[in-house]
């Protein structure tokens, strides 16, 4: 048997009036989940415990079937390991978000935009070098992600800090954040070489000159130390692969000892290689018996405002990812069980996360008799998550569910 969990990252939303108050995912068109979710089991799973932040980290975390208050240690860490960054037990990583900041207004600092315009990898690296040979001393050293989600490592205690996710305050005023790291002098001397380092740079001079959104600034957020989790080997026999361009989904997959399989062309965004990811999830099936595709482009949309983005984001999930992987499998006539579902809601009014539950499709190609009857949309997700049985309470459950180890 073959398990699968496709992940559309963001995928679920509200109603909007432009839309005639439908959702983007009941806009869209996504025959494929809805056939899926016609034949199969449909349901709600919640994937933020109460009291977390519906944050990626903590929602992908638990979709692979592990229970973040007993192994969440923060987003930056599980960044971290993606990138082979190795922490020692005094060691912090702070995810280190490469943004584009206003200072014009004297004494205010407006956020506006958290990923400097996507800048690209080869612009960051060149950025993220600099402020390396600038700016670390012993206490902390900046190691180069993608895009513009990158990180920095502190060494021994810092001052206690409330931070916040820069996709939070898009376009708003971010100065009382901004002024809790400058109230500290250490802090303050960081930021402040890091200010004058990009200021100057010729990869924001180009940008500037090319209309696109210079990386003028740094954002720290995510911190937390390194986890210590059991392998899905360990946890349910699993042998398997992860497939995302995002270095946090990356960094849980190596705590969960899944093969890590890097595409090219692979963005992050609707410019994504979907087709490497999906020559990439069929062929490792042919050796593993477990694979887990995520998909980040509704959610950059959702955080841009993207209405049509988000629309293609989804459309392309389907189409692109969940289809020619069915096809795939059933030429192959391979058995398996499959989830598609998505991590959290990122509504486009609002641009950042909720922590609805998300609606769930496990679709067994030997159960053929089974099936929903609905559609793949948040209102009918909520009809059937109200029923007895219809939520299901946490990501270990459904991984459970996925491999009949239901208790």
């Amino acid at each position: 048997m073959k398990y699968l969990i496709l992940v559309g990252d963001g995928m679920g939303d509200l109603p909007l009036p432009e839309l005639g108050n439908r959702t983007p995912l009941e806009a869209a068109n996504t025959p494929t989940l809805d056939k899926l979710c016609q034949k199969g089991e449909f349901f709600l799973t919640r994937t933020v415990p109460v009291g977390y932040p519906p944050g990626s980290d903590v929602a992908n975390l638990s979709l692979l079937g592990y229970r973040p208050e007993e192994f969440y240690t923060g987003r930056a860490p599980l960044e971290a390991a993606s990138m082979g960054v190795e922490l020692a037990e005094d060691e912090t990583a702070f995810r280190c978000n490469l943004v584009t900041l206003d200072r014009e207004t004297k004494d205010r600092v407006q956020l506006i935009d958290y990923s400097a315009g996507h800048i690209t990898s080869d612009e960051s690296k060149q950025l993220i070098d600099a402020l390396e040979a600038a700016c670390a001393t012993e206490r902390f050293h900046f190691k180069a992600g993608i895009s513009y989600r990158h990180i920095l490592v502190v060494k021994g205690k810092y001052p206690a800090l409330e931070t916040v996710p820069p996709h939070d305050y898009i376009e708003q005023d971010v100065t009382p954040p901004w002024q809790r790291y400058m109230a500290d002098p250490e802090w303050q001397e960081l930021l402040s070489k890091a200010d004058a380092v990009l200021a100057d740079h010729p990869v924001n001079q180009k940008r500037v000159a090319a209309g696109s959104n210079p990386a003028n600034g740094i954002w720290l957020w995510g911190e937390g130390k390194l986890p210590s989790m059991p392998t899905l080997h360990e946890r349910f026999g699993l042998q398997g692969s992860l497939i995302s361009a995002v270095d946090l989904l990356k960094g849980l997959g190596v705590n969960a000892g899944l093969d890590i399989l890097n595409i090219p062309g692979a963005t992050g965004y609707i410019d994504t290689n979907y087709q490497g990811k999906v020559d990439a999830a069929l062929n490792c099936l042919k050796t593993q018996d477990f694979v887990f595709v995520h998909v980040e482009g509704p959610d950059e949309a959702g955080h841009q405002g993207l209405l049509q983005d988000k629309l293609q984001g989804i459309e392309d999930f389907d189409q692109k990812i969940v289809a020619p992987i069915l096809q795939g499998l059933q030429e192959r006539g391979e058995e398996f069980r499959l989830v598609a579902t998505m991590d959290h809601f990122t509504p486009l009014s609002i641009r950042t996360h909720t922590d609805n539950p998300v609606p769930t499709i496990l679709y067994d190609s030997g159960e053929q008799h089974k099936g929903s009857g609905l559609n793949f949309t948040e209102k009918n997700g909520e009809l059937v998550g109200s029923k007895e049985g219809g939520t299901l309470p946490d990501g270990d459950t459904l991984m459970k569910k996925l491999l009949q180890q239901e208790q």
